[in-house]
């Protein structure tokens, strides 16, 4: 089965690895009919805005993923976009990871600043909008649980692996990713009788802002393994937390 959802959403698609899911959705053979690409600020998002240009089924939302009850407008706009048929995937791609890291160099204020974008923020956004997700559930003519029918991805790390830890430090950064692993199991228990499939991407050390120049995997690469997987993920799939290459990563 090829990946087709109708409506999808992407937090934090101005650049890096949310930018790519945009490319990338929008070369599908059948790609989405509304594709909804948010970010803090789209005034200041040239290369979303140029694609928005080009392509009629992106719309561009003003969202911060800490505050989604304050979107305003776009709240308004994101109802008008869903009222018919609903959300059929949700990709809380947004995430942010700060310099300090380390013991010796932390700070209170700047430990709570990550925790609000990499965890609190999908817990929110999905909160949202699951009304939207549930009736892409409810009126899917899909009757297995997949991408295409309702589905809420979470873009975690490895970093965030409990078991795959031999390296220590990151405190914020793999802290935030381990609860957000545990945000989508507690998801994946509940939804899965709402038709709701949940499971979480590690993208792979990728070259983007956060990853840095000399990280191994190019965004295209990371991008491309990914939609794979969600094109072939279902209800009878175990494994929740998956790398782009489609391997099974420990908690």
């Amino acid at each position: 089965m090829g990946l087709q959802p109708k409506n999808v959403l992407i937090t934090g698609a101005n650049r890096g690895l949310g930018l790519e899911l945009v490319k990338q959705f929008l070369r599908l053979p059948s790609p989405p009919k509304t594709l909804l690409a948010t970010c803090r600020s789209p005034e200041n998002a040239k290369d979303l805005n140029d694609l928005a240009s080009k392509h009629s089924n992106v719309k561009i939302l003003k969202l911060d993923v800490t505050k989604p009850a304050d979107s305003g407008e776009s709240t308004t706009k994101l109802a008008g976009y869903l009222a018919k048929e609903g959300l059929n995937l949700l990709i809380n791609n947004a995430g942010i990871a700060y310099k300090k890291q380390f013991l010796g160099n932390l700070e209170k204020q700047t430990l709570i600043e990550q925790f609000d974008v990499n965890i609190f923020g999908p817990i929110l956004v999905s909160q949202a909008l699951l009304p939207y997700i549930k009736q892409a559930a409810k009126s899917s003519t899909y009757t297995s649980l997949n991408c295409n029918r309702a589905a809420i991805v979470n873009m975690s790390s490895i970093l965030g692996s409990i078991a795959e830890n031999q390296s220590g430090g990151l405190y914020p950064y793999r802290t935030s990713k381990a609860a957000l692993n545990m945000l989508t199991k507690n998801m994946n228990v509940d939804l899965k009788s709402e038709g709701i499939l949940c499971f979480c991407m590690h993208p792979g050390w990728v070259q983007t802002d956060m990853g840095g120049p000399n990280a191994a995997v190019v965004k295209e690469t990371s991008i491309a393994g990914i939609l794979d997987v969600m094109s072939k993920m279902n209800g009878e799939t175990s494994d929740i937390f998956i790398d782009y290459s489609g391997q099974s990563v420990p908690w």
